[in-house]
């Protein structure tokens, strides 16, 4: 039986991170409405990584900042820790602001170039109150040290470092302030393939070292289905199909998830992946299309996709689907 699905998790256990219908819309040139983010759910237990994944311009990052409120939503609930940040006034959101962090995309304009590094950390402490002198010294050896990096790195300045060391600079000045939701956005995607394994270790072995909560924005899905607990599929502003990762991969539901695992590249040369056609290029959210707005790509729409936008529904247990079709195609 299908059930119409919230972003509430299951067992009765309270989520760090509740998004509830977050919508963000800029105004664009000429007045028109860009549309970035529409009615996004989901939410991130504690201690679990979440990865937010989508092609280009599908509304990851916008999404990401705005559960933050690094960028104002329109609408909606980011709901952390029992606390709507969206209601909250500048002054009372700056009391949340140590618990939440965010690790940026490129590493090498992050960092201040005329800031040594121990100054970019310093920043970070100094927004705890963390005393100056030999204590704060020894700290941020000790993140150093944590990212795998050398205590003697901290008094250089950002150009002496590879662009996988910024990375492991950026994640230590996230983690200065010890988090407890960290939005990690596509923090491996500006880096060289073995670099990225390097780093993405690094986060592995520090979520569970430190039982960080994270949001893991990418668009790569083996990088996804290796990090991240559940995965959440966007696709022009919306939730196409969210659940536990080994459920999605395995059983992907939706067809956009379904072309997306398609095209990924797979380790082994003797697998061959079911090609499912993904032609065109993504809709210009300035004018995106009516009802389901992945039609204009779906070898599978019909004219009833162009009608209404299709209700999130649970298909499985935490796994939800936004397709007026599941029924048809899970059975064809």
């Amino acid at each position: 039986m299908i059930e119409t699905s919230t972003a509430k998790p299951q067992n009765g256990e309270a989520p760090l991170v509740a998004v509830e219908g977050l919508t963000k819309r800029f105004v664009g040139r000429g007045g028109r409405t860009v549309h970035a983010v529409e009615d996004v759910s989901f939410s991130i237990r504690r201690g679990t990584t979440v990865g937010l994944v989508g092609e280009s311009g599908s509304g990851k990052t916008t999404a990401g900042r705005a559960i933050l409120r690094l960028i104002e939503p329109t609408s909606g609930k980011a709901v952390f820790d029992g606390v709507d940040l969206c209601s909250l006034s500048e002054r009372a959101l700056r009391a949340y602001r140590q618990r939440l962090q965010i690790i940026f995309q490129d590493p090498f304009s992050s960092l201040n170039p005329r800031m040594r590094i121990d100054a970019i950390i310093g920043e970070a402490l100094d927004a705890r109150g963390f005393p100056r002198g030999v204590k704060r010294r020894e700290r941020v050896a000790e993140l150093l040290t944590l990212v795998g990096l050398s205590p003697d790195h901290a008094r250089r300045f950002p150009h002496e470092f590879s662009g996988g060391q910024r990375q492991r600079i950026g994640i230590a000045r996230a983690l200065a302030v010890e988090p407890d939701f960290v939005v990690a956005d596509e923090p491996v995607s500006a880096l060289d393939v073995s670099v990225q394994a390097q780093v993405l270790n690094l986060l592995n072995d520090l979520q569970k070292r430190l039982g960080l909560t994270l949001l893991f924005i990418s668009h790569d899905l083996s990088v996804v289905e290796y990090l991240c607990d559940e995965v959440v599929v966007m696709y022009l502003g919306r939730v196409m199909e969210r659940g536990p990762s080994r459920r999605v991969y395995a059983n992907p539901r939706h067809p956009y998830t379904k072309a997306l695992l398609a095209t990924a590249p797979v380790p082994d040369p003797t697998v061959e992946r079911n090609r499912v056609p993904l032609a065109g290029d993504i809709p210009s959210p300035l004018d995106p299309p009516s009802g389901c707005v992945f039609r204009t790509r779906c070898p599978h729409a019909i004219p009833a996709c162009a009608e209404a936008v299709p209700e999130t529904v649970t298909v499985e247990r935490d796994h939800a689907v936004a397709c007026i079709r599941q029924d048809e195609l899970e059975t064809a």
